[in-house]
Parts: C-alpha cells; sequence; structure tokens
C-alpha cells in the first residue's frame, strides 16, 4: 500500500486513472549516439571514463543529501544521469527532453520566464502559452501535502519548490499543475491532465543545454511513478540494453507502465522492496564466486535495518562497503587467470590486460538478494576502459551501498510499489518491442 501522504497527493491533484493499461516509453542512454548528449569528437573510452566519473560523483552527493525545513531540497549532483525521456508538457503539447533519474524524486523543467538560465539549445516551455497550466496557491490542500514547500511573496502567494544539488547547482520556480505526456513506444500518446511538475524559473549550475530538468522516478510524492500511481498499479519497469559496450546499437532501453510492467515467466526471482523517503533499497546478502561465497553484513541501510543497498539506474558502478568490496575482489582475482594491470584512468582497482573483441573468461557472479538470486555475467560486472583493459565495474565506499546499471543490463527489472517488491528476469533487452 502507498502512503496515506500519496494517496491524499493523488487524489488531490485529480490523475486520470487508466485501469489496466500498460504502455512503455523509449529510454536513450545519454552516450548513445540517437542522444543529443553525443559527442562524436570524444572516443568510446573517454565516454566510459565519463560515466565512470559521473558514477563517483553520484554516491558522494547521494550520500549528503538532506532535506531543508522550509524548500524541496536534494543535495545529489544536477547532470549525473544516464538516460534521457522524451515527454511534452501542457497544452498544446510541448515537447522536452529529461534525464530519467530514479534517485530524485520530482519532476521539474526549465520555464520563461527564468532569470537566471542556464543555456538551453532547445526552446523553452512557456507556460502562458499552455492552456492547462496553473500555479498551486500556497493555502491549497496540494500545497500543505507536499513535504517541504514554501511561499512565495507576490500578492498570489503561490507554491514554491527549491532544490540544491550537490555540485551548487540550484533550480527553483513553482509549484504546478499541467497535462504530462508520455510518447508510448505502442504509438498512441498517453496523458495525464493536472500533473504536479517544478516549473523552474532560477536555475543555475552545470545543467547540460540539450536537456530540460529531470523526470524523478524515485519514491517521494512529487516523483512521477508516485503521481501515476493507481493508474499504473503501482507498476514500472526497464530493461537497459549494453550501453557501454556497443553505444552505435540502434536498439534502445525500455521504461514500461502499468500491465507492460509486469515481470513473469521462467527465470524471473523478485526480492522484498524497502521504500524511505527518495531510494528503492533492497536487501542483499551475499555474492557467489565460484564455490566463494562472500556475505554482506551491511554497514549501509535505510535507516530501518531491513534494507542495506540501493537500486539505481543512474550509477554506472556497483558500489560495496569496503570489507564487502575487498572480499569480492579478492575470490575474482583467485578465478581470473589474465594479467594484472591498472585502470590508465586509476578509477577501478582490479584491471586486466584484454583486447577489445576478445572473449572475456571471467567468473559468473551470483548476487543473493533476499528471496532472489541474480546471475551477473561479464557483461554486468566488467567493463573495458581501453583498447586492451578491462576492470572490474565495481568500487569500494564506506558509506553507501548502490546497485548500478551495468549490474542491470540484458535484465528486465520490475517495481511493484503496491506489493514492495523488485523482480529481475534475465532478458535480451535489445529484442524487446
Amino acid at each position: 500500500m502507498y502512503s496515506s501522504l500519496v494517496f491524499l497527493f493523488l487524489c488531490l491533484s485529480c490523475i486520470s486513472l487508466i485501469e489496466a493499461q500498460g504502455f512503455g516509453v523509449e529510454l536513450i542512454h545519454r552516450d548513445s549516439s540517437k542522444s543529443p548528449f553525443y559527442l562524436p569528437s570524444e572516443t568510446h573510452f573517454q565516454r566510459v571514463s565519463n560515466a565512470i566519473r559521473r558514477s563517483i560523483n553520484r554516491v558522494n552527493h547521494f550520500e549528503q543529501r538532506s532535506f531543508s525545513t522550509k524548500n524541496v531540497k536534494s543535495d545529489v549532483i544536477s547532470d549525473l544521469g544516464e538516460y534521457l525521456m522524451s515527454y511534452s508538457i501542457g497544452t498544446p503539447p510541448f515537447k522536452v527532453l529529461g534525464i530519467v533519474d530514479t534517485g530524485s524524486d520530482i519532476v521539474w523543467l526549465q520555464c520563461k520566464p527564468c532569470n537566471p538560465c542556464y543555456k538551453q539549445t532547445t526552446p523553452i516551455f512557456d507556460p502562458s502559452k499552455s492552456t492547462t497550466y496553473k500555479t498551486i496557491p500556497c493555502t491549497s490542500d496540494i500545497c500543505q501535502s507536499v513535504r517541504d514547500s514554501s511561499c512565495s511573496s507576490n500578492d498570489q502567494q503561490s507554491c514554491q519548490y527549491i532544490i540544491h544539488y550537490g555540485d551548487n547547482s540550484k533550480s527553483e520556480g513553482d509549484i504546478s499543475l499541467d497535462v504530462f505526456t508520455l510518447y508510448s513506444t505502442k504509438g498512441s500518446p498517453v496523458s495525464f491532465p493536472k500533473t504536479v511538475i517544478g516549473c523552474g524559473h532560477s536555475n543555475i549550475g552545470t545543467f547540460r543545454r540539450e536537456g530540460s530538468g529531470i523526470v524523478g522516478l524515485a519514491n517521494g510524492p512529487l516523483s512521477l511513478i508516485s503521481q501515476l500511481g493507481s493508474s499504473i498499479q503501482g507498476k514500472f519497469s526497464y530493461c537497459l540494453v549494453p550501453a557501454l559496450p556497443s553505444n552505435n546499437s540502434s536498439a534502445s532501453s525500455k521504461l514500461n507502465f502499468g500491465d507492460d510492467a509486469l515481470v513473469s515467466g521462467g527465470g524471473t526471482v523478485s526480492t522484498p522492496m524497502i521504500l524511505d523517503n527518495i531510494f528503492y533499497y533492497l536487501s542483499l546478502e551475499g555474492f557467489s564466486v565460484g564455490n566463494k561465497r562472500v556475505e554482506f553484513g551491511g554497514s549501509s541501510s535505510s535507516g530501518d535495518g531491513k534494507g542495506n543497498i540501493i537500486i539505481d539506474s543512474g550509477t554506472t558502478l556497483t558500489i560495496l562497503p569496503d570489507d564487502v568490496y575487498s572480499e569480492l575482489e579478492s575470490a575474482v582475482a583467485a578465478e581470473v587467470k589474465l594479467e594484472r594491470t591498472d585502470d590508465p584512468n586509476q578509477f577501478l582497482n582490479l584491471c586486466y590486460k584484454s583486447p577489445v573483441g576478445e572473449k572475456l573468461d571471467v567468473p559468473l557472479i551470483t548476487a543473493h538478494f533476499r528471496g532472489a538470486d541474480v546471475q551477473l555475467n561479464a557483461l554486468n560486472t566488467f567493463v573495458q576502459v581501453s583498447e586492451d583493459v578491462v576492470c572490474f565495474a565495481f568500487r569500494s565506499d564506506s558509506r553507501l551501498s548502490i546497485f548500478g546499471n551495468l549490474a542491470q543490463q540484458n535484465i528486465l527489472v520490475g517495481y511493484d510499489l503496491q506489493n514492495k517488491v523488485i523482480s529481475f528476469k534475465p532478458t535480451d533487452c535489445t529484442s524487446i518491442d
């Protein structure tokens, strides 16, 4: 069941309920040739290095997150999500490209007038041209139900948000209502009237020019998932195609909702999901490498003693506590017979000489979540960082643990918020329509 806050939020926002409906949208990896972030001048291995660097920075700022007593505030990095999604806002529909982020709990975009604005290369949404746009007054039940909202100083006393990011970027503006439209892979747009968005009128920092804001898929009353709520039966899933090994592939990752998000059939395993204010936590009991079992003590948790690792689509690497990582690295190193070498970028610790295109002989690693064993092959556990070097795509951090997106590639991952479970099914994500 959702919290009473989310139920109240859905009721007040008048989200249209589309019972028993399922649909999916395309996810574009930011390093794909389809992405506006794609730089032809960058080499493939520069993109790999940048993805790893973003992953490390994301960990730093996840750990620093906090909430202001007066404003909606989320201390994460502003430009570290790995996947983009196209959607439209308003009437007539105005197309926007936002960063999809399971570690963010708000949907916001840059809006006119804005002072200051970051330099966005695509047109900026003008709410005055949308016939369905409406600001939310401070006196409304919606504003009162939103955690840590604030009020503007103008006569209308509109409900305000402000988000501070860990790199000192910032977005602030009106908490508003408008039609939110997703472009289904089935060909028919799916619209949700009176969706709550953040309309950013003051945006500064390291935001990329090619996109506009963030589509938050985390747990929290302002996230897209919470707002769609009953209309998608509390279900969404994604299937991430191998991005870094083959970023010129024409296949795209998919994000599914409602009936289309069902994960079932042969090979499906499920584990309990623990929700905090933002993140989705799982209980990881350990890893197996061959006959070696590495236990996970859980030095990081959601605060309730039940979850010890965040599952996140926006973090490339898998991050583990220092002691767990050290033991896992030793177990992997004992099984790999390749020649050891150093990471040329000095990000990753366990690396081997292995030319591009050569079959990588590394052990299968099984992640033992509570009630669910998820098998990770070379695609999920190693990344090619140069023409002749591959590295173990795990890293240690004493502060928190994250099950990253490389570990989730070619696995259909389903979130069921009503039953509080996450399911995994080995899948060739390039073959999903």
